[in-house]
């Protein structure tokens, strides 16, 4: 006997048959006399089946495909799924048989809440869905072919692609292994620079070829992300030897044609809306989309208030809102998904990925509790840290700058003359200060600002790009992080225009890069191709995700707080760049090395805890008025009065009085606290005047001023940092290090004692403990020339130098100039002997040791013949010729 409570009906009624209808099914109830071959896309209610009667029966084109099973709305529906398959596997005339199941879709719902099982797949597991699929979702899913799909991800193993670098193969390999394990929701973690977008796209194309997937839909917080994520479809080569766009369809969103270069010869496609509202199964494609976008198009206009950059959408009019079904895309790609989360359940980033059934990998260098929650897996991770190792990413090189007036704030005294900004107009005026005021560290840019302090912090800086100048022959690219930048109090263009006449090297050779500027994304491009912009500010636009790997210096001239923000920013310059042999990139910790220092233990995996957003203050009454935990809200709402009094504009001050008699003289907060206390109906009566809640809201708040001390000196130096240390120190560390393990480390005993022992095995042992103890070749390098004044010192000299203080030292040319001249003294080396010693010249100033299997496999040896030629060419002497040059190396 099958029992339904009048909840439950009233749920089915009021909520589900709403739902179902919306989504195209035609509610009928169920008749003895039904012919179910006649249903073409109908919800039968009540259906009768052996294990009991289903609330719904799904019938597409005549054939049962569907079960609903409906709970009332204080129920958790999940758990009803276990009827729906027992419904399931009770349907006779079931379309086919899947380990006992006849029916191969299966819901369960509260009218509020929907779960979803597709059971074909015994690895499939059940999952919440935000709306019931249209038939014609249903319809597609049945001809999908999943055991078919992961069958051919399983038999390709091998990924046909010579630009894929080893990590980038294990984390495709990650995703299709969770994927044929049924799970939709995982993050891919990979430091910023090594490869995120080329190791989706070669991600994509592999899901797409087996028919895992059909429709992608590429998600990306801004226009700029947009216009790369398109540039990198268009120039993937796949294993076919075609692009990406030639074998599979790839749109995007509208771009402005400034958005591309003239460089760029290629044309983003814009979708049809129709690939959006009827999507079919005829449909193969990759749609490039901001999410402020794809906001508009599900939710309209009233989500635009939530949209942070409206640069990043066309002319908000221009999008439609559009009825888009939960089956329009098999898989989501959440680009930077650090970005844009909170913990507000309704927030609209969060309300997107939802929206759709799909497989939904977010891609960030960033993982944080926000982005886990969402995506629940790492199924994948590729740290900063091992990517420098491995040679993708280059290192830093730290600089403090120092400013007193950063660390330490300012003091203006009594008399002195500022500056006044109005916030609002921009209007200037000066003024002589009535009282002295004491301003800290973190008043600076955002109520005074120093233009003593911002023009000798660049004056310090140009130091430093001047002398790489003279040393690399180029200017470097740099990327200065401002403060802000706000109307009329921009901390962005004061750096501007403090760096365009400090450099002094025309209009175009610094230009700020945020949202308010004209054109940013040509801007951005611009300042990655060609020489001018030198100098960008900028103070969140280029954070994250844009791709710039010329950079060689970047500036904190703005506070960071955030492990997120942090790494991301750093990430600007770890990227390498051949076309200008970047070795490393330069950090300017304008904060004297406390930002550097705050973020010395994070790693690329800490996590930090999701935004909250705080309670409206009409919220808080509202709690208080239904005694919901009312202590609680009432200490909430004595701190919000507070801030109301202290924040208030004079003018309103009467209007105070007007709810408050005596407000002004007791404050707000006690006024209120007497009236609770004294006349508490009388205090729920004007909790309940929604003239008071507005004013709550929205009392005219007091208009401060920015203030501009050109009189305020400040004091500004600087010093390099190298891992943390001063280069003294870490050269002292390095010495250390040195003699403590002189007798543990057989390398050193070699340069020590045995310099006829020298090996390439030898050298190879040295570099790696070295390595281990954060003593690369680089940084040491580094070190002895800002403390010596001699660049490119080779490893040898360095450590013989701890030895004995006495000895030379060397370059690598310069050592191994001196070991073919003791070897060749004496000797008379005929001319093509005197060329073979050319190459073995070139091959030990890049290694430092040669063996003879170097002759089999070395690219300059080979060349030349090989290891036969040079034996040929040196008799009987080669082999003692090698010995000798590795011994002469390390004297």
């Amino acid at each position: 006997m099958h029992f339904t409570s009048k909840a439950e009906k009233d749920t089915r009624l009021n909520r589900i048959n709403h739902i179902l209808e919306n989504n195209g099914w035609t509610i009928i109830n169920y008749d003895k006399q039904l012919n179910t071959s006649e249903l073409v896309s109908h919800a039968v209610q009540e259906y009768p089946l052996v294990t009991g009667i289903a609330d719904y029966a799904l019938f597409i084109d005549g054939f049962l495909l569907g079960i609903v099973e409906a709970k009332k709305l204080s129920i958790n529906s999940q758990s009803a799924l276990e009827q729906a398959k027992r419904y399931s596997k009770g349907a006779s005339q079931g379309i086919s048989n899947w380990r006992g199941y006849r029916v191969p879709f299966l819901y369960s719902s509260n009218g509020e809440l929907i779960y979803f099982l597709d059971i074909r797949q015994e690895s499939n597991l059940s999952r919440q869905i935000k709306t019931f699929h249209t038939p014609s979702g249903l319809r597609e899913l049945l001809t999908r072919d999943y055991s078919k799909a992961y069958e051919w991800l399983r038999n390709n193993l091998v990924i046909n692609n010579e630009r894929l670098r080893p990590y980038q193969i294990e984390a495709i390999a990650a995703i299709e292994k969770v994927i044929i394990k049924g799970k939709r929701d995982l993050l891919l973690a990979m430091a910023t620079g090594t490869g995120k977008t080329f190791t989706i796209v070669s991600s994509i194309y592999r899901l797409l070829a087996s028919k895992t997937v059909k429709r992608v839909l590429f998600l990306v917080d801004r226009s700029a992300l947009a216009a790369q994520a398109v540039r990198a479809f268009a120039s993937f080569a796949t294993p076919n030897g075609n692009k990406f766009d030639q074998e599979y369809e790839v749109y995007s969103q509208a771009f402005q044609k400034e958005d591309f270069g003239e460089e760029e010869k290629f044309n983003s496609k814009v979708l049809p809306n129709n690939y959006l509202t009827e999507p079919t199964d005829n449909h193969t494609f990759v749609y490039v989309s901001t999410i402020q976008r794809m906001k508009l198009n599900l939710f309209g206009n009233s989500s635009s208030q939530e949209i942070e950059d409206t640069q990043d959408v066309e002319d908000e009019g221009s999008v439609e809102q559009l009825n888009i079904p939960i089956h329009a895309f098999d898989l989501i790609i959440s680009d930077e998904c650090h970005r844009g989360y909170t913990a507000k359940e309704d927030g609209y980033w969060r309300r997107v990925l939802e929206h759709f059934d799909a497989i939904r990998i977010g891609l960030t260098a960033t993982p944080a509790v926000h982005t886990l929650s969402l995506f629940h897996e790492v199924v994948f991770r590729y740290t900063t840290e091992e990517a420098i190792a491995d040679g993708y990413l280059v290192d830093y090189e730290q600089v403090n700058i120092n400013s007193d007036v950063t660390i330490n704030g300012t003091f203006l005294r009594q008399g002195e003359i500022v500056t006044r900004v109005d916030r609002q107009t921009g209007a200037k005026f000066y003024d002589q200060l009535e009282d002295e005021r004491q301003f800290n560290s973190t008043d600076i840019e955002s109520k005074i600002t120093l233009p003593d302090r911002n023009r000798k912090i660049i004056e310090e800086i140009a130091k430093y790009a001047y002398q790489h100048e003279a040393e690399t022959g180029r200017f470097p690219k740099i990327l200065i992080f401002a403060s802000n930048d706000l109307e009329h109090t921009s901390h962005a263009n004061q750096v501007v225009t403090i760096c365009k006449e400090v450099f002094a090297r025309g209009d175009d050779f610094v230009q700020k890069i945020t949202g308010k500027v004209d054109r940013p994304l040509q801007k951005i491009r611009e300042f990655r191709n060609r020489p001018n912009p030198a100098i960008a500010v900028t103070v969140d636009l280029l954070t994250t995700g844009v791709d710039i790997p010329g950079i060689e210096f970047v500036v904190f001239m703005r506070q960071v707080k955030s492990r997120i923000l942090w790494v991301q920013m750093l990430g600007r310059g770890t990227r390498l760049c051949h076309d200008i042999n970047k070795t490393h990139f330069k950090i300017f910790d304008c904060f004297g090395g406390s930002l550097v220092e705050y973020f010395a233990d994070t790693t690329d995996f800490k996590i930090d805890p999701p935004r909250q957003q705080a309670m409206t203050i009409s919220q808080v009454i509202s709690n208080i008025i239904y005694e919901v935990e009312l202590e609680h809200y009432l200490q909430m709402l004595n701190r919000r009065l507070h801030r109301i009094d202290r924040g208030i504009d004079s003018s309103a001050r009467e209007q105070l009085e007007f709810y408050l008699p005596h407000a002004n003289n007791r404050g707000f907060a006690q006024s209120f606290q007497d009236l609770w206390e004294g006349q508490p109906k009388k205090a729920i009566s004007l909790l309940q005047n929604e003239q008071f809640i507005d004013f709550l809201d929205n009392y005219p708040r007091v208009q401060t001023t920015f203030l501009i001390a050109e009189e305020v000196e400040d004091r500004v130096s600087s010093e390099v940092v190298v891992q943390g240390q001063k280069p003294e120190d870490y050269l002292d560390s390095f010495n250390r290090f040195i003699q403590e393990n002189s007798e543990q480390i057989e390398a050193l005993q070699i340069l020590r004692q045995r310099p006829q022992d020298w090996s390439v095995e030898a050298l190879e042992q040295l570099r790696e403990k070295l390595k281990e103890n954060r003593f690369s070749e680089t940084n040491l390098q580094r070190a002895y020339q800002l403390v010596h004044h001699k660049a490119l010192v080779d490893i040898i000299s360095l450590i013989r130098s701890v030895f004995n203080h006495s000895d030379s030292v060397y370059t690598a040319s310069e050592r191994v100039e001196r070991a073919i001249a003791l070897v060749s003294e004496g000797k008379n080396f005929t001319p093509e002997q005197w060329e073979w010693l050319g190459y073995i010249k070139q091959h030990l100033i890049q290694n430092l040791s040669i063996d003879l299997d170097d002759f089999e496999y070395a690219p300059i040896f080979e060349l030349h013949g090989g290891k036969g030629k040079a034996q040929k060419v040196f008799g009987d002497e080669f082999n003692s010729l090698i010995s000798s040059l590795n011994s002469a190396i390390a004297a």
